[in-house]
């Protein structure tokens, strides 16, 4: 294997690594963004829970960053709760900091 190669292969591993950190990322921040609606929509334990993952399941089959902003600023508003969709997007943010520092730290 020349140099090269072992550069190339150590590039892949990396970018996979960082693929899956952001993936898990991701995740984590669409769960605790569900769990921040949930209780602004009147869910808690179970539901809050279920309403979570059903945002994460529908990020991971394909919707994108935008449509789970929307799906959110919908269900808000179907229940009169004010939220625009970009206090939706700010907070995601805030949470994919906290996601981001929580895998960091092992958590």
């Amino acid at each position: 294997m020349t140099t090269f190669d072992k550069r190339e292969e150590a590039f892949e591993k990396h970018f996979a690594h960082d693929e899956e950190l952001k993936f898990k990322a991701t995740a984590r921040c669409n769960k605790l963004l569900g769990l921040w609606a949930a209780e602004k929509l009147g869910l808690s334990g179970a539901e809050a829970d279920s309403y979570a993952l059903g945002l994460v399941m529908a990020a991971i089959e394909g919707n994108e960053e935008d449509s789970v902003v929307e799906k959110i600023r919908k269900d808000l508003a179907a229940k009169g709760v004010a939220q625009s969709g970009h206090q939706i997007a700010r907070t995601m943010d805030e949470l994919m900091a906290k996601a981001v520092a929580d895998i960091k730290a092992g958590r």
